[in-house]
């Protein structure tokens, strides 16, 4: 056994996460780089933006225009990087707080040979360093309520970025601020697809309207779990 493989069953056994170990992962035919630790992509996020794409693509099949997409929370920039590879008529800008992720998208956009003239990197607490207006905006914030922290896998508390996991005691702290904000910057008839935890889609739907979002509706991941919302501009 080489002394790499040894290190290897070393942090298996530390309770490592194995897709910390390989380095990466496979998010819809791209390679993921993990080196800098982000959050780990999930099967569940992968299944949404699948359909999403597909939709996207159905959508724009007729116009030679370039799409304005923002990718927040954008972590590993794995919903970014996806949508840039299947649909060749985006721009994105990937939005994320962490200098180090940040970093770590632009290794896995050059991992993924996409041209750095389709994208930008901005360091940004959700929208407060953002001024332009997209036509879909993507976001997987921190959704997990910290009261439910005793339902998370302890490999998950234990080695991912807990910035990545917690939004506040519900869960809800970063999601009311991108519901409420998430319209000034979208473009007339732009959609926002946001990822939830599955117990929390009355919240949202409460929220929704709230900030006065007319158009929206959930979907559910391939368990069958609440898992997605989208929401219209509402001056569609």
């Amino acid at each position: 056994m080489t002394r790499e493989a040894q290190k290897d069953i070393e942090r298996l056994k530390a309770g490592e996460p194995l897709d910390y170990v390989i380095g990466s992962v496979q998010f819809l035919g791209c390679k993921i780089d993990l080196s800098k630790g982000p959050f780990i992509p999930r099967p569940e996020t992968e299944y949404w933006v699948e359909r999403v794409v597909e939709e996207i693509k159905y959508q724009i099949s007729n116009t030679k225009y370039k799409i304005q997409v923002l990718d927040l929370f954008a972590g590993s920039g794995c919903v970014g990087i996806a949508i840039l590879k299947h649909v060749p008529h985006a721009v994105l800008d990937f939005v994320e707080k962490s200098k180090k992720f940040g970093e770590q998208i632009k290794i896995n956009a050059e991992i993924n040979r996409i041209d750095s003239k389709r994208y930008r990197i901005l360091q940004s607490n959700v929208f407060s360093n953002i001024a332009g207006k997209y036509d879909y905006i993507f976001a997987n914030p921190p959704y997990i309520a910290e009261s439910r922290k005793n339902r998370v896998q302890k490999s998950v508390l234990q080695w991912e970025p807990k910035s990545a996991l917690f939004g506040g005691k519900d869960g809800l702290r970063y999601i009311r601020v991108l519901l409420q904000r998430a319209q000034d910057h979208l473009a007339p008839g732009g959609k926002l697809y946001m990822e939830f935890d599955s117990f929390q889609k009355n919240a949202i739907a409460k929220l929704l309207h709230k900030f006065g979002w007319e158009h929206f509706a959930f979907f559910r991941d391939q368990y069958g779990k609440w898992r997605y919302a989208v929401a219209e501009d509402h001056k569609s």
